[in-house]
């Protein structure tokens, strides 16, 4: 599922803009061919309203609709987290409260049951506040968060990390929880991990290291990575830790840091999409390419979808296929 823009005022004057950049993502995943034994991926595009149906189908025309109330475009955090349990495919749905209420838009807060309706999912609630882009697993029993998010009493006043471990053992089903302090400067998200650090297989983690001496992240980035290198699991273990060159200083119209990072990519059956802000993208590509062999490895323009706070990995969700289906 991609989210697609649908109203103007989250926005801004990057909203036609955003909206081509979100057509490119989808249809280069569309358009890439089956590999590795794998089934082609499917498009689903989540927006609102008639106007926005129009413009979609136009923009991409392979890709299958639906039309429901949703305020904006960032479906990782406002719709559910799916699982499959064998044939049938589960909703794992959590509270949203506009981002520590930040940003609040009609249809945004019960988007994620509605969403599961739709793909005629059974529904796990969990009733807390917890945003899709706020954690990353590997699927063996490690999950990647931050402090600055998940503890933020914006989401889960009086939570502390023994309060939220708990809770996402639960959820997730996982044992072993990596706890990142803080996110990128200017992160309208209070520090998702998706933007700092994403499991690539089980136990292994790639992460951003600072690119150029004017990096403004550079410090965050280095702790980011110290954490990771230095973490050891209950039985001990390391990780193992990759890393890739982050986009440097990427800045907005008015001179701002913009929290630009390439551990926003996408994961499909057959490629790996990664946001591009300027030519560094080029390098961290390559470290992807090495990391995944079996899949193509594109590169596509993000900086107007990032006027709006996120990239690829959070206006999308995956939704896993059954075995054999």
């Amino acid at each position: 599922m991609i989210g697609w823009p649908s109203h103007f005022d989250p926005w801004g004057e990057p909203f036609e803009a955003a909206r081509r950049e979100i057509a490119g993502l989808a249809n280069a995943i569309l358009s890439t061919a089956p590999a590795n034994g794998m089934a082609s991926t499917r498009v689903t595009l989540v927006l609102d309203g008639d106007e926005a149906e129009r413009v979609a189908r136009a923009a991409v025309p392979d890709a299958f609709i639906i039309n429901t109330a949703c305020g904006d475009t960032w479906i990782r955090d406002t719709g559910p987290i799916l699982a499959r349990n064998g044939r049938q495919l589960v909703a794992n749905t959590f509270r949203f409260n506009g981002w520590g209420e930040k940003y609040i838009y009609p249809g945004d807060a019960d988007l994620s049951g509605r969403l599961a309706s739709q793909l005629e999912a059974s529904v796990i609630s969990h009733e807390f506040v917890l945003e899709g882009g706020s954690v990353d697993w590997d699927g063996a029993g490690h999950l990647l968060t931050t402090d600055e998010c998940l503890i933020n009493p914006n989401r889960n006043k009086g939570w502390t990390r023994d309060t939220a471990e708990m809770a996402l053992e639960n959820a997730f089903g996982v044992e072993n929880i990596i706890w990142i302090a803080q996110g990128l400067l200017n992160d309208h998200t209070d520090g998702h991990i998706d933007n700092l650090a994403r499991f690539v297989g089980p136990g292994k983690v790639v992460c951003q290291a600072p690119n150029g001496s004017d990096d403004p992240h550079a410090e965050r980035l280095l702790a980011i990575e110290e954490t990771l290198r230095s973490y050891r699991n209950r039985n001990g273990e390391a990780l193992e830790v990759i890393t890739l060159p982050s986009p440097g200083r990427v800045l907005d119209e008015d001179g701002d840091v913009m929290p630009a990072s390439h551990m926003n990519f996408v994961i499909t059956n057959q490629a790996i999409v990664i946001p591009a802000y300027n030519d560094h993208v080029a390098d961290a590509a390559g470290v992807m390419s090495g990391l995944f062999p079996d899949r193509a490895v594109l590169t596509r323009p993000a900086r107007s979808i990032l006027t709006g706070g996120g990239a690829f990995h959070c206006i999308s969700q995956q939704i896993p296929s059954a075995v054999g289906g």
